[in-house]
């Protein structure tokens, strides 16, 4: 780990007022409680508002502010494969925001930090039927769930046959190539899963309140997601 990434740590395991010792954050970050008391006396030389003592604690009052987005490099990685991976596969909002997203961490990111993010070699690849209208009714489904609306849609199955329903979406599932829509269907009036690039149509069909057996916590119960 590097010591930059280290400090960083140190600061997260000491804010909120929480005593702890060398020791515990020796142990925690693999080093020894020495490296601990040089570290802590280096963030208190930089102006951490740091107080304790060795063989007693330490601890940082309230108020310090971190500063933002001090990301180690796994975490780098992560987020720029992450937001990657949803530019390709995402709703058209999700991209957007994705792309947004990048922007502002390579704005805010110091130089060294910045260069490991332009250097991350993950990428995802498109296919050639990523087409139609999946992205933006991703956007919406996802927007639908968590603002408690139901959807009228226009299905097709696998064979191409057709059904109009309306769903109560509860939250919306990445496979590696499609999405699917969790949701109460109120034809089957049962727990369903859509596969997103299959809807034909879908427009907003009123509110819905949670009941009891319907949400996403009762489908989890269900043998459809245990065999999942």
């Amino acid at each position: 780990m590097r010591r930059a990434d280290r400090l960083f740590q140190i600061l997260q395991y000491l804010r909120g007022g929480r005593l702890t010792t060398a020791a515990r954050l020796a142990e925690q970050l693999e080093v020894t409680p020495r490296t601990i008391y040089r570290d802590i006396a280096h963030l208190i030389g930089s102006g951490v508002p740091i107080e304790g003592e060795a063989g007693v604690g330490y601890l940082m009052r309230d108020g310090y502010d971190l500063p933002p987005l001090m990301f180690t490099q796994e975490e780098i990685v992560a987020l720029v494969a992450g937001a990657r991976i949803l530019q390709t596969w995402g709703g058209t909002k999700m991209a957007a925001a994705a792309e947004e997203a990048l922007v502002k961490i390579d704005t805010v990111l110091p130089e060294e930090v910045r260069l490991r993010s332009g250097q991350v070699n993950v990428h995802a690849v498109g296919m050639p039927w990523q087409g139609g209208e999946w992205r933006d009714f991703l956007d919406q489904i996802e927007m639908a769930s968590e603002n408690l609306r139901k959807l009228s849609m226009t299905y097709a199955d696998e064979a191409g046959n057709e059904t109009e329903r309306v769903v109560r979406p509860l939250g919306v599932w990445f496979w590696g190539k499609v999405w699917t829509a969790i949701c109460w269907c109120e034809l089957r009036d049962g727990f369903r899963m859509f596969r997103v690039d299959r809807i034909m149509a879908l427009e907003d069909a009123g509110p819905f309140r949670p009941q009891r057996g319907q949400t996403m916590r009762d489908f989890y119960e269900t043998e459809a997601y245990q065999r999942h």
